[in-house]
């Protein structure tokens, strides 16, 4: 008989969480103006909100916590960061950064000009903030295969090389560079291929561009390529690692992600120009450019996690808890996106709620009603997340209308994802009776998903 599967670790700490009943949550979630966000995390039971910086440390990593050099300057723990990325990663200069998206602020602030373009693919909520608060535009180059959430494709994260090839043509003095996301967190945490990077290299050098690679989930990509590319079965990890970023002139990396830790993030380059220019921004919106925002301790965790990431055993266990959860929802026919993503299932709430309209915020009207179900907070990946066009102040109704439950890293059981699993399929029972949906009341002008405050219709 073949052996199951089990976790490649074991669990020497525990967090309490409170079960809560329904009439409870009824009454958070309406004080919550029905924004996920603002519930309070003891009113959450399962917390699938998001995979950032929500993961359980390991024991080397907690050990590295205690060894951080907290010197403002030339800290030993920044070294051990930065050789740890030269030597999984492949880049020479790198700057700390608290989080991603302050690595976007930092990188882009030397990168983008008003009126520029920036093509890739599905950027996610941080990074189109971040261009268009420049008065930029993202360029959404995806393959079509990723809007069909029942099509089974081994690589929708990837760039369609004619559409990106359409807009350097025709707008390539306008490109600042091109981003690729790996992997594709908006399209349903979709890998992308090492053929396709080959593709968009190739282009990138034809008309000079620059590729900056969203790397927040590197890890999970390297996987996917070792599972499903043809010639890469045989390699390792790491060594497909590296030839990913060979592909790139630079990374902004969320390190509360595929580095297992709380807090942090970095830019890493090749260029020593674009280093210098990015610092003056670093040392203005971050600190000093070997804190950059970070405790020494959080420097080392990272530099420990990103060699633990990189291990086949840890991501074929984290992937594997992933497919888990989306297999049980597949056999109680839930519509999901597929194939199943490394970080995180992402329900079509199109499919699951037709009847709702789009101006009723589909997807966050699922969300809602799960929490009221068993205390499970996921997050809307649709119409409220795209939020507003910056020039006419319409609202975009994207292709998919996603609710996204991100699973933390080594936090939760399979006991977990079959109470999630059963908790849908009860909503999934009685979807017939969910005629409406939300409307909003109070919007920022700009990431509004995070503050928005709604109403039932």
């Amino acid at each position: 008989m073949e052996l199951p599967f089990a976790e490649s670790y074991r669990i020497k700490m525990i967090e309490p969480i409170r079960r809560s009943t329904r009439a409870e949550r009824e009454q958070w979630i309406k004080e919550a103006k029905y924004n996920l966000f603002n519930l309070k995390s003891e009113y959450v039971f399962v917390d699938l909100l998001t995979d950032s910086g929500t993961g359980a440390m390991s024991d080397r990593q907690w050990s590295e916590m205690m060894l951080g050099d907290e010197s403002y300057a030339g800290a030993s723990s920044f070294f051990k960061f930065k050789d740890a990325i030269r030597e999984i990663m492949g880049f020479e200069y790198v700057l700390p950064t608290h989080q991603g998206r302050a690595a976007e602020n930092v990188l882009f602030s030397v990168l983008i000009k008003e009126g520029d373009l920036v093509p890739g693919n599905s950027h996610f909520d941080t990074t189109k903030g971040h261009i268009e608060y420049r008065k930029a535009k993202a360029v959404d180059c995806t393959i079509d295969e990723a809007f069909d959430t029942t099509l089974v494709h081994p690589f929708k994260g990837n760039v369609d090389l004619g559409k990106l090839e359409k807009v350097l043509k025709e707008n390539g003095n306008k490109v600042s560079f091109i981003v690729l996301t790996i992997t594709c967190n908006s399209s349903g945490g979709q890998p992308v291929s090492i053929e396709n990077m080959k593709g968009v290299r190739k282009l990138a050098d034809e008309y000079g561009k620059k590729i900056v690679m969203d790397s927040a989930r590197f890890a999970e990509n390297a996987y996917f390529i070792k599972m499903r590319e043809e010639g890469y079965g045989s390699k390792s990890i790491r060594e497909i690692v590296l030839e990913m970023f060979s592909y790139a002139d630079a990374v902004t990396m969320s390190a509360k992600k595929d580095a297992i830790v709380n807090i942090g993030g970095f830019i890493a380059m090749r260029d020593k120009e674009l280093y210098n220019s990015a610092s003056v921004f670093e040392i203005m919106y971050e600190g000093y450019l070997t804190y950059g925002g970070l405790a020494g301790r959080d420097l080392s965790a990272i530099a420990q996690g990103l060699h633990e990431a990189t291990e086949f055993d840890y991501l074929e266990t984290r992937v594997k808890q992933v497919e888990y959860l989306g297999n049980k929802l597949l056999g109680f026919g839930i519509p999901i996106q597929q194939p199943i993503g490394g970080h995180a299932i992402f329900v079509d709430a199109k499919r699951f709620l037709p009847q709702v309209k789009k101006e009723e915020c589909i997807a966050q009207t699922l969300a809602i009603h799960l929490y009221i179900e068993a205390g499970i907070r996921g997050v809307e990946i649709g119409s409220i997340l795209a939020d507003r066009d910056p020039v006419t102040r319409e609202n975009r109704y994207p292709e998919l209308e996603l609710m996204r439950l991100a699973i933390p890293r080594r936090v939760y059981t399979n006991n977990h994802m079959d109470l999630i699993a059963v908790a849908l399929k009860n909503i999934w029972d009685k979807r017939n009776t969910i005629r409406t949906g939300f409307r909003i009341v109070r919007e920022a002008p700009i990431m509004r998903h995070f503050t928005v405050e709604l109403e039932k219709v």
